[in-house]
């Protein structure tokens, strides 16, 4: 792997990041009823899109701007609180751009494409050389300025940040079909039979949903595109195919600008869009090496520092002892005479007497009451845990009265508990 700069290129200070962070996620169920998918909480204290901000920050990027449109009031609110320190005077910008139909009265975002070219007029007033189109909903750590400079090197029209995926699970992806010098010949969305690796035949690029323009050329892009009245408004589906047959686009590997800490032993990168994978993916960090190191000072991911105070352990009793093995605990979480194992508990969680959590993620102010034992669990924010339940020991009973996964977890939500009593 290359290690990446970690100091503010040249030409992340003249980018600008624009997140497209408008999608509910809704393979995420119940959990994205109230939200989207980047305001998920993930972690014990961030949210699903402070990854790709804090990779834009630690990048040198200084001009961001983030396109919201469903069920967007808990990510504006979050983003309002959490990254709110940029300064205008030292050419910084954050920008929060709802679907406020700014284009005509009737039209809201109709696709990526769309939620970029409605928003021009504000991405020319910060007049960068470049842009950087991001996905609001993946988990990884990525230093974007390797991939600029490819891009500039390359004299590229579209630069494309692909991972490197074993050929056959590539089909739920866009796939690069590419060269021997990684330029990309052709662009299939979830092909049946994705096209392999020059060299590496059992491998294959898929997009990572990273896009770097010069923004003069993507302006014009999106305006032909605006345009057509045939197209999908989609980056995907057309002004990715467009440039590729049309233009130079090249493919960038995840590896090469990957940030990994010393404890990190592969590149890391996460689409956590299915209750399963959330679950698995919070639960992994509570292990002794995670493969996601959330304790990299060298590359911090940014979020809202709410103010609690500490995590508590109270009661010290046989079967009523406040205790947490291998689990995360955040801040204003008290743990009252019950025990958790690896478990990630978000802030002001309580874990009341003779409870007992076993590979449960529970998202903040949960309250478990007495008793409860609950095992394999996503619990959603707020929801109140009565007495004695149990949950993660009857397979036919929880998927009655809960959304159960393939892979076995139980989502509770407190409209699933209500309908108990």
């Amino acid at each position: 792997m290359t290690e990446p700069t970690r100091k503010s290129g040249p030409l992340a200070r003249d980018s600008m990041a624009y997140v497209l962070a408008g999608g509910r996620g809704s393979r995420l169920l119940e959990l994205t009823d109230r939200r989207a998918k980047p305001a998920v909480p993930f972690g014990g204290k961030s949210r699903i899109i402070d990854f790709a901000l804090s990779n834009a920050l630690n990048s040198g990027i200084r001009r961001i701007g983030v396109a919201t449109q469903y069920k967007a009031h808990s990510l504006i609110r979050h983003l309002q609180r959490g990254w709110n320190f940029f300064r205008n005077e030292r050419n910084e910008g954050f920008d929060i751009l709802p679907a406020s139909q700014r284009v005509s009265e009737d039209q809201w975002y109709a696709g990526t494409a769309d939620a970029v070219y409605q928003n021009i007029d504000i991405i020319e007033s910060y007049n960068p050389k470049y842009i950087v189109i991001l996905a609001g909903d993946h988990i990884y750590k990525m230093d974007y300025e390797p991939m600029l400079q490819q891009h500039v090197n390359e004299g590229a029209d579209v630069t494309i940040g692909c991972l490197e995926v074993p050929r056959m699970e590539a089909v739920g992806f866009g796939v690069m079909h590419v060269d021997e010098k990684d330029r990309i010949v052709a662009f299939v969305e979830k092909p049946k039979d994705p096209p392999a690796i020059p060299g590496q035949p059992d491998m294959a690029l898929a997009s990572m949903g990273i896009y770097v323009f010069e923004t003069k050329f993507l302006i014009d892009l999106l305006k032909k595109d605006a345009a057509d009245p045939n197209s999908s408004r989609d980056f995907g589906k057309d002004i990715i195919p467009s440039v590729v047959s049309g233009g130079k686009a090249v493919a960038h590997r995840f590896a090469k600008s990957c940030v990994r800490s010393p404890l990190e032993k592969t590149s890391y990168w996460r689409d956590v869009g299915t209750i399963d994978a959330y679950w698995e993916a919070n639960v992994d960090l509570t292990d002794t090496l995670p493969l996601l190191d959330l304790y990299d000072q060298d590359w911090p991911i940014w979020t809202y520092g709410e103010v609690t105070p500490p995590a508590k352990f109270v009661h010290d009793i046989d079967g009523r002892r406040g205790q947490a093995v291998s689990s995360l605990v955040s801040g204003g979480c008290i743990v009252s005479g019950g025990s958790i194992k690896r478990t990630l508990l978000f802030t002001g969680v309580r874990v009341n007497s003779f409870s007992a959590l076993d590979e449960a993620v529970v998202l903040p102010r949960v309250f478990v009451s007495r008793n409860a034992r609950l095992s394999k669990v996503v619990i959603d924010s707020d929801v109140v845990i009565p007495e004695g339940l149990v949950v993660g020991e009857d397979p036919i009973l929880d998927a009655k009265r809960f959304r159960r996964s393939e892979g076995g977890v139980c989502l509770i939500t407190q409209p699933m508990i209500d309908r108990l009593s």
